[in-house]
């Protein structure tokens, strides 16, 4: 609990005692009149403390009629014909749901930050062969730090020395241990298992893995739904139609069918603002999308805000890239077929030339290669994004990569059609050969992409940069509408705006994945998703939910969760508004009185608050 919580109650609860002690001695004594309203409104003033701090605030930022607005004019009005019980009444269990609101929104954000919270306490530092415990912000790029087992590792590193396991669930959901060794990069977060290991730092604390994913989580608790933004439009209308509707009733009877009884219909009147204010609606609907994205976190993914939520309950459009979000991005080469020398010479030339690249395609060559790699034999390597690469190579200008590359070089290539990723060579202007590369669909993308189809009902579309032969076969395979093949990023973005201008105000557009390239489109789109939270980082900022599993099914998990919370934020508000014209009706004919309405109204937001904040513990 806050320490401004903790306040809050100590002021409420002074303020009840010194209720129960007014009510109490106005049943025992004979106080005069002066003397009850003075001991109840030292209550009243006590217990509304944050009701008035509240409507100040709003009356500063030009807020003048909000529910505070309501239930102070109601208040005061109880307190002004002499119904001193009912008016503190009211304003005591006012302000009691309004702390059971703030302690369900700090245990909502508390419980995220607990279960999110593996930032290290501690870092342990190698300075001359000595050992010093510092605080993992202290670190700097290029320290070296020693991490024993059961340790969390305090920033993003490259193993230096020794080899251990190490446990990433906090990060990425996999129960299975990683496996990690000199030159393996290690993420902040995860935890130590087996050998004491040496790290270089590669992140200060603040950029790295971990620190990253705090900060969205606490992005994500300050950003505001639709719904949300739907309600407080919602009230600038139907408070003062409710002042209105109250005056009326204050006002209309007496000067009519119910000529001169003032005090009967003022009572009503002031019922009827009671039982008018919002409460409910405007507490239970925030505590939805945040109990939303409790839930989400709680299953491993991270979203940066409820209107995403909103949006992706919408969505009926998801656009994904393919190598590493629909395939595994495990290339392998299939086949090698060169011209004019040996197949065992084009792998070995194209292996050196992309020896500085990290690209899945890059690694599947020098594996296919097996042999030694001399990079001194490798000169001014130059990549060129959407094209391959090319470097001097034993005193030849070599290029490898796609056909757009051979032909931007005027080089006459083979027109080859199979499944696959074709890497074409040339050794100068010499065409020397291609090499098909292929990846496998992930086991999980076919399920998926029928949860999609079948329950969103959606368009499936598939933007890469690979090639029609490599990309189109796939997509058949799982089934997707569209398939656009040999694109740039400014290509995909430029796909996403023509899917985007297509859409209604109803619809929402989805884009799914992993890479640099990807980022753009993740920032564009109604939802950008990013597949696993070690992935580029460039995506992982862009994006709007990041998975922390590199797992297609969380897409479902996700969808599933945001249409559980609009479910409840639904629910919530038929139920609000069904109960609140019933009492209003029961209130101006004279059925309910001010604490039975107050009681009735009360119980209609705590039910829609414990309706919100279960969603919390939703698991799909």
């Amino acid at each position: 609990m806050t320490e401004e919580l903790k306040r809050r109650g100590i002021i409420y609860l002074t303020g009840v005692i010194i209720y129960v002690c007014a009510a109490a001695a106005t049943t025992h004594y004979m106080l005069t009149d002066r003397a009850k309203f003075i001991w109840f409104l030292i209550a009243y003033l006590i217990v509304g403390f944050d009701a008035f701090k509240r409507l100040q605030e709003d009356i500063m930022q030009k807020k003048f009629l909000t529910e505070y607005t309501l239930i102070i004019l109601a208040t005061i009005g109880a307190l002004g014909i002499g119904r001193y019980v009912e008016g503190v009444l009211v304003m005591l269990l006012f302000e009691l749901g309004m702390i059971f609101e703030a302690y369900s929104t700090d245990n909502a954000k508390r419980y995220i930050k607990e279960m999110l919270n593996i930032r290290p306490e501690y870092a342990t530092r190698k300075v001359h062969g000595k050992e010093f415990t510092v605080d993992p912000s202290a670190l700097k790029p290029g320290h070296t730090i020693v991490i024993k087992p059961g340790e969390r590792i305090p920033v993003d590193a490259v193993i230096t020395s020794g080899t251990t396991s190490i446990d990433t669930k906090a990060l990425t959901g996999e129960a299975i241990p990683q496996s990690a060794w000199p030159g393996d990069k290690i993420y902040s977060g995860c935890i130590n298992l087996s050998g004491v290991i040496e790290a270089k730092v590669l992140e200060l604390y603040v950029d790295s893995t971990v620190s990253r994913i705090m900060e969205m989580v606490e992005d994500a608790q300050n950003k505001k739904a639709e719904s949300e933004t739907f309600i407080t439009r919602f009230s600038k209308i139907y408070t003062p139609v409710m002042l209105v509707c109250a005056l009326a009733v204050m006002i209309y009877p007496p000067l009519s069918f119910s000529y001169g009884n003032w005090d009967t219909w003022i009572y009503r009147g002031l019922i009827f603002l009671v039982v008018a204010c919002p409460c409910g609606l405007v507490l239970s609907i925030p505590i939805a999308f945040l109990g939303g994205i409790a839930s989400a976190a709680r299953q491993g993914i991270v979203v940066k805000g409820g209107n995403y939520l909103e949006d992706l309950a919408k969505a009926d459009t998801f656009i994904f890239d393919k190598t590493g979000t629909l395939t595994e991005g495990i290339f392998k080469v299939k086949e090698v077929k060169a011209v004019g020398i040996s197949n065992e010479e084009l792998l070995r030339i194209a292996a050196h030339v992309e020896c500085y690249s990290n690209h899945p395609i890059a690694l599947s060559l020098m594996e296919a290669y097996g042999g030694k790699i001399d990079k001194g034999k490798v000169y001014r390597m130059r990549e060129i994004p959407g094209y391959g690469v090319n470097a001097t190579f034993e005193g030849n200008r070599v290029y490898v990569g796609n056909k757009k590359l051979m032909e931007k070089q005027r080089i006459l290539c083979d027109d080859v059609n199979q499944l696959g990723t074709v890497v074409y060579v040339a050794v100068g202007d010499k065409y020397a050969g291609y090499i098909v590369i292929a990846d496998s669909i992930k086991e999980d993308a076919r399920d998926t992409l029928r949860y999609l189809k079948d329950k969103c009902n959606a368009v499936l579309v598939m933007l890469t940069g690979d090639t029609a032969s490599g990309s189109v076969p796939i997509a058949k395979k799982l089934k997707m509408d569209y398939v656009y093949a040999d694109l740039m990023p400014g290509d995909k973005l430029e796909q996403v705006e023509d899917f985007l201008s297509l859409q209604d105000s109803t619809e929402r557009l989805v884009c799914v994945g992993d890479g640099i390239n990807d980022a753009p489109v993740l920032a564009r789109a109604d939802v950008g998703i990013a597949m696993g939270a070690l992935g580029a980082a460039a995506a992982v900022e862009a994006a709007d939910v990041v998975l922390m599993e590199d797992e297609l099914p969380r897409i479902v998990d996700a969808i599933k969760i945001a249409k559980e919370t609009l479910r409840v934020v639904s629910q919530n508000i038929s139920f609000a508004l069904i109960i609140k014209v019933l009492i209003l009706i029961l209130a101006v004919i004279g059925y309910f009185g001010m604490w039975e309405a107050i009681l009735a109204e009360v119980g209609v937001m705590f039910a829609a608050i414990l309706n919100a904040v279960w969603v919390a513990r939703y698991t799909v």
